[in-house]
């Protein structure tokens, strides 16, 4: 357990812990390279054409910049912005020399009013305690007719063991009392993470349409799901964090499953199939 935080300092970390310090630059980049496929597909729908001026609110490692970039190029104009100074960094280096790539808080970003055309915004606004006051924010960015595209994966619970949903379903269930223990929030806390509809519309986007995508992968894996998997998930978001949470009989297998140096490896199953969903929620101003 983590020592408890004064409530000053607490309104000042985002909800799920992010700080100008905190750094998970390796499981963005592994969530990105996993799903580079169907997200570059989602960029290519969004109507993008080039002379247009877009953000990445929430840039992470600055994969998603370049491929923003080859949808407006020659004449438009992409700019990158996280919290973190790590992702900054690491987004700077992956990122072409003409991307500018600020940190800073999207709550307070120094951006001018009214100077980007789309904002794609993938996996961050459920990080705000405020995510209707940040798309709020989001929309002052906008000119005249400009769109914010809201990302979200796993709205609906992933599936990791097709043969097994009774450990699926504790595993799941663990994670989520991980975090609620973790950074001491209620079941009402997490609910941004399922209700970006409403985010957008309660700041006062109209028209906002959605689509949700399956992203499917069946043994045997490519390098990027495997590794997504095994450090991202297995490891970075199960392992110890998950012992306290779960009976140690189903700890046990899960361990097993987890390892690749074990005969019950999940990835080596003939029978592994796994699904995580990705929404897009668009709105206009």
């Amino acid at each position: 357990m983590t020592e408890p935080t004064a409530p000053a300092e607490r309104s000042a970390i985002g909800l799920l812990g992010d700080t100008p310090s905190r750094n998970y630059s390796g499981k963005l980049s592994r969530f990105n390279s996993f799903a580079e496929p169907e997200l570059r597909r989602l960029i290519s729908r969004v109507g993008l054409t080039p002379g247009m001026r877009v953000l990445d609110a929430g840039c992470g490692g600055g994969q998603a910049l370049p491929w923003l970039l080859d949808e407006v190029m020659p004449s438009g104009k992409v700019i990158g912005i996280d919290l973190a100074a790590a992702h900054v960094q690491a987004a700077r280096l992956r990122a072409p020399a003409s991307i500018p790539i600020l940190q800073g808080d999207i709550m307070n970003a120094p951006l001018a009013p009214a100077s980007f055309d789309f904002i794609w915004s993938v996996n961050t606004i459920n990080h705000l305690r405020d995510p209707v006051g940040g798309a709020k924010r989001l929309a002052t960015l906008l000119g005249g007719g400009g769109r914010i595209a809201v990302g979200q994966s796993a709205l609906l619970p992933d599936m990791y063991f097709a043969w097994d949903s009774r450990l699926e379903r504790v595993t799941n269930e663990a994670v989520r009392h991980y975090y609620l223990t973790r950074y001491r929030l209620g079941e009402r806390d997490l609910a941004s993470v399922r209700a970006i509809v409403g985010v957008l519309r309660r700041a006062g986007l109209r028209n906002v349409s959605t689509r949700t995508i399956a992203i499917e992968r069946v043994s045997p894996v490519d390098e990027a799901t495997e590794s997504y998997l095994v450090e991202a998930i297995f490891g970075g978001t199960w392992r110890e964090r998950l012992r306290l949470y779960m009976a140690d009989d189903d700890y046990a297998e899960l361990m097993r499953l987890c390892d690749p140096c074990s005969a019950d490896y999940a990835l080596k199953r003939p029978d592994f199939h796994f699904l995580q969903t990705f929404t897009l929620a668009i709105g206009e101003i």
